[in-house]
């Protein structure tokens, strides 16, 4: 039996006209287990008309009763994470403890808008002229528009709503074909919260639903993470149609280790932020860059770390042992698959070779276990491209200055980190890296809610990061307003004044 995944429009579930549909698979067990709706041009538009008619009223509703829906929600979810991560294992493929790590990291957003009365107070200044009084106010922009990848089907969107949402913006969300049931569960959760009909909604769907959402003139702003082709394009198209616009793209994340840093705890990190996930995430290390003379020894300390690893099917009762599970698609596994053939042919030294792995269970799912190469040179394809997989290349250099030029000369600028004793050496590498988000001894520095997140270069098209303070500015207009109120008793001599107004 499959499930039918529709989309979620005025608090309900709406099928939708096109009869369009696309396989959703579980990737532990290669068997489809659901079929989601995909939006024509006509859904589209319905459903992002639910959300325009709701956002007058939404806009208008105290930040007392907004912030009392969120405070709901927030609890809701705490106390059923495990509901949802259920779901996001089983079409995801990442292990039940992943799943609820990343809904955890989500509902830091959440809770850092359960405070956005503080976050939305204007400023004022009494007597800014004679008279004069001037004030400034935030206000939510409308309709705003998420699209969000498959590697987070619940953090990445809560990046984004919690915010918009607080703010008094009505939302619709587009997540991935791949995993799209934690959309369509969270928008039920929000109506258990008592959200108002209309203000967040989901439309499920491929390229036609991601173009309806760019080009609608009811759509203010977007929100979107995904590749850095992608996000280059849905930049350019929401831009040309005078949107809002920040698109977080594609990475390729180094971690420096400096021959005085503690090499079991860089070993440890490589693995964890190498390996977790299947390798499936933005800010996944994907290039060890080891400062010799150290090499040898972190190489080798890595290995054996990796080999501990177990690969299987990681849905709660199944296999609770897994420590990774299987790629998102058949598809995505052979593409990995063909780096690590690429890897090779280029002459790297395959360490350990994920397609050899022996996971507990099926068969039929995507599997390709954590690879490990050393002797990876910056010509190489593994190096250059974002592999989005477990797969792991280690760069020897001579020296931090070399170390820094490579992270520096790279397109990506998402996430880096460095590891160190040496508090100097950490100061200098914090200043001079450029890359949006470092880590010192940490080796994913996914920044605290309140904080905010994004990269540089090809990481990112657009001025404004998610969440924390930038994300309250990207969903919200300012207005400033000049007032003036006369005293009758001392009203001024009149007479018409053509020249410019001077503050006096």
């Amino acid at each position: 039996m499959t499930t039918s995944i529709t989309h979620w429009v005025d608090g309900a579930e709406y099928a939708g006209t096109s009869d369009l549909w696309s396989d959703v698979t579980n990737p532990a067990t290669g068997q489809v287990s659901g079929r989601v709706a995909l939006a024509s041009e006509v859904d589209a538009e319905h459903v992002i008309a639910a959300a325009s008619r709701a956002a007058r009223e939404w806009g208008n509703t105290s930040v007392a009763r907004r912030t009392q829906v969120m405070f709901a929600f927030r609890e809701l979810l705490n106390s059923r994470k495990g509901e949802l991560a259920q779901l996001i294992t089983a079409e995801h493929g990442k292990v039940h403890s992943d799943a609820v790590g990343e809904i955890s990291r989500g509902q830091e957003v959440v809770e850092f808008a359960c405070g956005i009365a503080h976050l939305l107070k204007g400023g004022h200044s009494e007597s800014a002229s004679t008279g004069v009084d001037v004030h400034s106010m935030l206000q939510p922009l409308g309709v705003v528009g998420i699209i969000s990848p498959f590697n987070f089907p619940a953090m990445v969107p809560m990046w984004f709503f919690p915010v918009a949402i607080a703010a008094g913006n009505t939302v619709v969300l587009k997540p991935s074909e791949k995993d799209p049931s934690a959309a369509l569960w969270i928008a039920r959760l929000w109506k258990e919260a008592g959200l108002p009909d209309g203000v967040f909604n989901v439309l499920q769907g491929d390229k036609t639903a991601v173009d309806a959402l760019l080009q609608s003139p009811d759509v203010a702003a977007i929100s979107f993470v995904g590749s850095t082709p992608i996000a280059r394009y849905v930049y350019e198209e929401a831009s040309r149609a005078g949107k809002r616009v920040q698109a977080l793209g594609g990475a390729k994340n180094h971690m420096v280790v400096l021959p005085d840093a503690d090499l079991d705890l860089a070993a440890d990190a490589a693995v964890n932020a190498g390996y977790g996930s299947a390798g499936e995430r933005c800010m996944a290390i994907s290039v060890l860059v080891a400062v010799e003379p150290i090499a040898d020894d972190l190489v080798a300390r890595i290995a054996e770390r990796t080999r501990t690893l177990v690969i299987g099917d990681g849905r709660s009762g199944q296999a609770s042992e897994a420590d990774m599970g299987p790629l998102v698609t058949r598809a995505h596994r052979d593409k990995v698959a063909g780096f690590v053939e690429s890897g090779e042919a280029a002459g790297a030294k395959l360490v350990i070779d994920g397609r050899e792995v022996q996971p507990r269970g099926e068969d039929a799912g995507f599997w390709l276990g954590p690879t490990l190469f050393d002797h990876v040179t910056a010509d190489m394809e593994i190096y250059r491209e974002e592999i989005f997989g477990p797969v792991l290349s280690v760069i020897r250099v001579s020296t931090y200055d070399e170390a820094l030029a490579l992270v520096n000369s790279n397109d990506y600028g998402n996430g880096t980190a460095v590891f160190t004793n040496d508090g100097g050496a950490a100061r200098r590498f914090q200043n001079e890296v450029e890359v949006g988000m470092v880590g010192i001894n940490v080796p994913i520095p996914v920044p605290v809610a309140y904080y905010s997140f994004g990269g540089w270069k090809r990481s990112l098209f657009g001025d404004t990061h998610a969440h924390g303070t930038e994300g309250v500015h990207f969903f919200t207009r300012t207005k400033v307003v000049t007032s003036r109120w006369i005293d009758p008793a001392n009203r001024p001599a009149g007479g018409l004044e053509l020249g410019f107004p001077q503050n006096v």
